[in-house]
């Protein structure tokens, strides 16, 4: 792969599950958009962790823009690494107390009643980007349904520009509908930054939606096979 963004080769993590997590190869480029299916919210986070070098495989190697994550250094080093990725997960808080526009700008600055006219401005052209109407900005985040607070944490996962969306059940919340259009929002963002997506998931209809590579993962080999038949 001539520019690589994530790789990870034959990676074994113990987290008290039935089994480790395993994986036996999974690389991805830039601009690549792939859905992994098979890891529950459990083994999500714990993947998650994984790959944003927030803890080490007992085993194997995972590698960021060709550098293992086991040579981070200190805390320093490892902010810079988890800023490369965009990550959109209920896990990340949204502080409900406080309008759309205020969450959104949270990644800019904590100067947020009011947010700054240039923050303002950056938030108002994320949430337009990702669906979100100047009528929902005003809102509690309290206030506003679902998929509307799917969108809020994509768009903060976007704020900084990342090299990689990453995609932890992001739409179990979901009604059916949202699923899609959902996904579409991620697609367009990603395409627009030149951003690899990895999206770990259950939902094989968010799966074909998102990604032009759909695999599931054999948890007894960490194999990830393709599934035929799909497209």
């Amino acid at each position: 792969m001539s520019d690589p963004v994530l790789e990870l080769l034959e990676v074994s993590k113990d987290y008290r599950g039935l089994r480790p997590l395993r994986i036996a190869r999974l690389d991805i480029g830039r601009g690549d958009s792939v859905a992994l299916i098979g890891l529950d919210q459990t083994a999500a986070e714990v993947f998650v962790n994984l790959v944003t070098g927030a803890t080490l495989p007992d085993r194997g190697t995972v590698s960021l823009f060709k550098r293992p994550t086991s040579s981070i250094g200190d805390s320093a080093d490892w902010l810079a690494v988890v800023d490369r990725f965009g990550i959109v997960s209920r896990r990340a808080v949204l502080l409900d107390g406080l309008s759309v526009l205020q969450n959104l700008a949270m990644p800019f600055t904590l100067e947020i009643e009011p947010p700054p006219a240039d923050v303002r401005d950056r938030a108002t052209a994320i949430a337009r980007e990702v669906g979100l109407n100047d009528e929902v900005l005003v809102r509690p985040v309290t206030e506003i349904d679902e998929a509307a607070r799917a969108r809020v944490r994509l768009g903060r996962a976007l704020a900084l520009d990342p090299a990689i969306v990453l995609l932890e059940h992001s739409t179990a919340e979901l009604s059916r509908s949202d699923v899609v259009p959902f996904a579409r929002a991620v697609r367009g963002a990603a395409t627009k930054r030149g951003a690899a997506v990895l999206a770990l998931t259950a939902d094989r209809d968010f799966a074909r939606a998102v990604a032009d590579r759909v695999l599931t993962l054999d948890a007894a080999t960490g194999v990830l096979k393709k599934r035929r038949g799909w497209f």
